[in-house]
């Protein structure tokens, strides 16, 4: 039994992104060693990895993953995926990379798009699902390039396809029905899910406790010490339960509150084994990172604890921007130290600065680092 304090813990800035840093695994080489198991160790260690569509660098899901992951290989997220589907797709504050292990905690959402389909998808009839169902038991896996048959309409929306198809699959999807069995870039490969999956008995749903239950162990492992704006990163509804959820454990002394210097009251929690790791220094290493990282998403919390206030201005008028169309943080030992509007010439086989914000000065050997992690950076963005 650890000896909890009778009074909340006050915990320095330095502390705090410590613990969060370890969490992330950002402060430590290969915390998960290397090939395909590690791809699944980290995305099963984080919960999930979201997944974006802008390119200018390589898209944030794989940048995520070889942030913590040095020898990354693109084909072993593939593996993952589409060979032995440890990973799925669906939404969590944005579509992400879940381990399929966590399937039954999404399930209720599925089946709550059945009941109530998305206004998006209101147009989508029954029979357009049905027609479609048949369609892939005949011909299997499908992407939206696959369907050539369709009457094109004209699009309501910029985000919108010409081809009807395109949102029967999207709405089959949410609901469950069928599953992301491969993706190439941005182009998404259909299977039904229980054929994907190769399930005799289909999963059993997680209930209402046990998601919420899910949510909070997510949290507490992957970012060490967490709020209930942290547990529930876009996710407003679930607050209530999780906060009946965290106070049964103060009571049961699971968890510890935690004050951050200068706040007035607990506004964070933490495992009692997590506050027993030492405090050493803080690491060397220099990470470049996504602004879709979960270090860097929660933008509130990483004020909070780094006193850093990340732009993300990719739909700004270029006049308006600070930092750059897609201004990456520079993360050196537990500092950011720069913002850097990084650009891919895959023609060139060159990685462009289009602009650096420099927020520290980190002298010479600094510099140096920083430009090393930049070539590693680039052999990662060139490489197979």
């Amino acid at each position: 039994m650890h000896a909890l304090p009778k009074a909340p813990l006050t915990l320095d800035p330095a502390r705090a992104r410590q613990l969060w840093l370890a969490a992330q695994r950002l402060d430590s080489f290969a915390p998960f060693g290397a090939g395909p198991e590690a791809v699944r160790a980290a995305i099963a260690h984080l919960g999930y990895v979201q997944i974006d569509t802008i390119n200018v660098i390589e898209r944030c899901h794989h940048h995520i993953l070889f942030a913590r992951l040095p020898d990354y290989r693109r084909a072993d997220l593939v593996a993952a995926q589409s060979a032995d589907k440890s990973v799925f797709e669906y939404w969590t504050h944005a579509l992400s990379y879940v381990p399929a292990a966590d399937l039954p905690f999404f399930l209720p959402a599925m089946q709550a798009y059945r009941l109530k389909p998305s206004a998006w998808y209101g147009s989508v009839t029954p029979a357009e699902v049905s027609k479609m169902v048949r369609r892939l038991r005949a011909e299997g896996p499908l992407s939206i390039r696959d369907i050539d048959d369709d009457v094109l309409v004209d699009k309501d929306h910029p985000w919108a396809s010409r081809k009807p198809s395109k949102r029967v699959l999207e709405m089959m999807f949410y609901q469950g029905r069928v599953t992301v069995a491969a993706r190439q870039g941005m182009l998404k490969t259909y299977d039904l899910i229980e054929r994907h999956f190769d399930w005799t008995t289909k999963p059993k749903p997680a209930t209402t406790r046990q998601i919420i239950a899910y949510k909070l162990d997510r949290a507490l492992r992957s970012q060490g010490l967490v709020s209930l704006d942290s547990i529930c990163h876009l996710d407003a509804p679930s607050k209530p339960l999780v906060r009946e959820l965290i106070e049964s454990r103060v009571r049961a002394r699971k968890l510890v509150p935690l004050r951050l210097a200068g706040q007035d009251k607990p506004s964070h929690w933490a495992a009692p084994e997590t506050l027993d790791a030492p405090a050493g220094a803080p690491p060397d290493l220099v990470h470049i990172l996504s602004p879709f990282d979960p270090l860097i998403i929660q933008r509130k919390r990483l004020k909070l604890f780094f006193g850093y206030d990340h732009l993300f201005e990719a739909y700004l008028p270029a006049a308006k921007r600070q930092l750059g169309y897609f201004a990456l943080p520079v993360l050196m030992g537990d500092k950011i130290i720069a913002a850097l509007d990084l650009k891919t010439d895959r023609s060139a086989g060159k990685l462009l600065i289009q602009q650096a914000t420099w927020l520290h000065d980190v002298g010479a050997e600094g510099r140096l680092a920083v430009d090393q992690a930049l070539g590693r950076f680039e052999r990662f963005q060139l490489g197979d």
